[in-house]
């Protein structure tokens, strides 16, 4: 099973930013939890502050993976350009957000994206992404015990 992680604009400062609202830990060592978690699951990993990456990275893989799991940043309340992409490719799109979005400002309650993806999973932290994971139906090794 091959699932790729898609982070978008200023994700890249998880663990630095904003700690209360995204918590203490780099995305990086959060991916390190993940790939021991799934030890069979090819697990890849892209993140760019650029909508143009993301869309070049949802082409190129939205069409051999068993699953995407994008959390677009900003681009989720203002991308058609990244909606349109996600809707051009045949592999299923989780959109996520480590916040509730829906508990922080009303410009970020509406999704440009969520209409064209499989699902939305927010508010759980870091492990929205696990979460979202799991909506593949990936076997898990053990119970899962990240931060």
């Amino acid at each position: 099973m091959k699932i790729q992680i898609i982070n978008g604009p200023n994700l890249n400062l998880i663990g630095a930013r904003e700690p209360e609202i995204y918590g203490s830990i780099s995305f990086e060592d959060y991916l390190q939890q993940l790939l021991t978690l799934y030890p069979k699951i090819e697990i890849g990993y892209f993140q760019s502050n650029v909508e143009g990456e993301i869309i070049n990275k949802l082409h190129e893989t939205g069409f051999d993976c068993d699953g995407i799991v994008l959390n677009a940043g900003a681009y989720t309340h203002t991308s058609l350009a990244i909606r349109d992409a996600i809707k051009s490719i045949s592999t299923p799109v989780v959109e996520v957000h480590i916040s509730n979005v829906h508990a922080r400002e009303s410009f970020r309650r509406k999704s440009m994206l969520a209409g064209v993806c499989k699902g939305v999973i927010a508010g759980f932290g870091l492990d929205s992404y696990r979460l979202a994971i799991e909506t593949f139906k990936v076997p898990v090794i053990s119970t899962p015990v990240l931060i």
